[in-house]
């Protein structure tokens, strides 16, 4: 059964947004900054030759340099200042919440609330800007053994100073991201960083249709293939949508209180656990997390001699650990698996819980305040875990797999589209909620100007 709550939103209309103005400057905002990030995925760096770098990249292109390329918005593709995007960002904040969770010193911190809180986000950055140095200096390597390879010289003046340019421009470019990315969480609408990556992708996105209708042209795609992929895309997001909002309710009941006409009433709610409640962060942490290596080995490989015992581990690391390959989805889907464990448990303490439905006097039927309620939740919570677990890995895997040796673009991925979908979801969710404040405000107003003329 809908609440009050949703009944009033569902009621909402899009005329309501010439009232509420602090919403309209939050959305335009929020615009604004992801054009500024748009504009920035075409600033190349310094020293770097777009025209022919566009040419080395086509020659290397697919396996794990599309799939950077996707999450980065095609800043990959033109070497641009924010070529690494946010994933460094991402992959720091899994190590130091791993170490949080494992380190007693960490662990202190993170207990001092708002302060460890800020003290742990200082360190994901530090740990942000020394993964941007290691990613790119190897890059810039990469990029420089890509120019003597092919006989493309990409680079104008290749050596040292190059490389310390483009990793000094490669931090910078992602810690702007960083600050754009707070600034939208701060002063516009939904989570800043999860709408730069979600940006990135939808760019992406007329270039996967131009190839998808290009190939029809040319003949190489037939009909039931075009058919297949726009039914599978509908049929994903369809069901993206449903697991988003599907939710196990638990009846919350409190004593009973006098009313007014001096008989008892119970009060009675609901506690909402999401079927998915890790949301996109187990896909966006199992993928960032396959990167770094791969990203790695894959433009280190192309700096050292082919004749070498390295370069052939390189290669193989690299051929067998390829987005679509075997090997490559089985550690993506149990990355998946243990960030959906590992998530939950961040977000959701079934102790603290059930000490606060203890202190306001409320319990779940039959189940005894205290330790039997969290363990209770606990109980429910990795069970409906298990299922949001399942429906993460067959959204993300199995897309990849029935399509690894059809060519087209990564975006098409369900991990892409699980992205996509769910923050947006999340992002009309908040605007539903800011116009929902806005109603209750008005008739607050109303209410205290009937009262005043009483």
């Amino acid at each position: 059964m809908a609440s009050r709550a949703d009944n009033i939103a569902s009621s909402l209309s899009f005329s309501n947004f010439g009232k509420a103005t602090e919403l309209r400057q939050r959305i335009w905002f929020t615009i604004g900054a992801l054009i500024v990030f748009r504009f920035l995925s075409f600033v190349p760096l310094p020293g770097v030759n777009p025209l022919i770098l566009e040419t080395l990249y086509d020659q290397t292109r697919g396996g794990i340099l599309d799939l950077f390329n996707t999450f980065s918005g095609g800043s990959l593709e033109r070497m641009s200042l924010i070529a690494m995007g946010v994933m460094p960002y991402i992959t720091a904040s899994i190590v130091i919440q791993l170490a949080a969770s494992l380190h007693p010193a960490l662990m202190a911190i993170k207990k001092e609330g708002e302060a460890g809180r800020k003290k742990l986000n200082q360190y994901t950055r530090y740990g942000t800007v020394l993964l941007c140095a290691i990613q790119g200096w190897f890059l810039a390597s990469g990029l420089e053994a890509y120019a003597a390879q092919s006989g493309l010289q990409a680079v104008v003046a290749p050596g040292l100073m190059f490389k310390v340019g483009a990793v000094i421009s490669l931090i910078g470019g992602t810690m702007f991201l960083l600050w754009l990315g707070e600034q939208i969480t701060s002063r516009g609408i939904g989570n800043g960083v999860s709408l730069i990556i979600m940006a990135g992708i939808v760019a992406q996105f007329p270039t996967f249709t131009s190839n998808l209708f290009s190939g029809y042209a040319e003949g190489s795609i037939g009909n039931a293939t075009v058919i297949g992929i726009i039914a599978m895309v509908i049929i994903l997001i369809l069901f993206i949508c449903f697991m988003e909002r599907a939710q196990r309710r638990l009846l919350i009941q409190y004593p009973k209180r006098a009313t007014q006409n001096g008989g008892m009433q119970a009060d009675r709610s609901h506690l909402p656990l999401k079927i998915n409640t890790a949301g996109v962060i187990p896909p966006i942490f199992a993928s960032s997390l396959l990167l770094l290596p791969l990203t790695i080995s894959q433009f280190a490989g192309n700096s050292v001699q082919t004749d070498s015992m390295f370069y052939s581990v390189v290669q193989t690391l690299n051929l067998y650990l390829a987005p679509g390959q075997p090997i490559y989805l089985t550690l993506y889907a149990i990355g998946i698996i243990f960030f959906c464990f590992f998530y939950t448990a961040v977000v959701f303490n079934p102790e603290d819980t059930a000490e606060n439905l203890k202190k306001n006097g409320g319990f779940i039927p039959g189940i005894r305040p205290g330790k039997r309620t969290a363990d209770y939740l606990d109980y429910v919570l990795t069970r409906i875990t298990v299922i949001g677990a399942i429906y993460l890995t067959i959204v993300c895997v199995a897309p990849e797999y029935l399509l690894r040796n059809t060519g087209f673009s990564i975006f098409l991925g369900g991990t892409s589209l699980l992205i996509v979908v769910n923050v947006t979801v999340d992002t009309i969710s908040q605007i539903q909620g800011h116009l929902l404040a806005h109603q209750y405000g008005d008739l607050i107003k109303k209410a205290k100007l009937k009262g005043r003329m009483r």
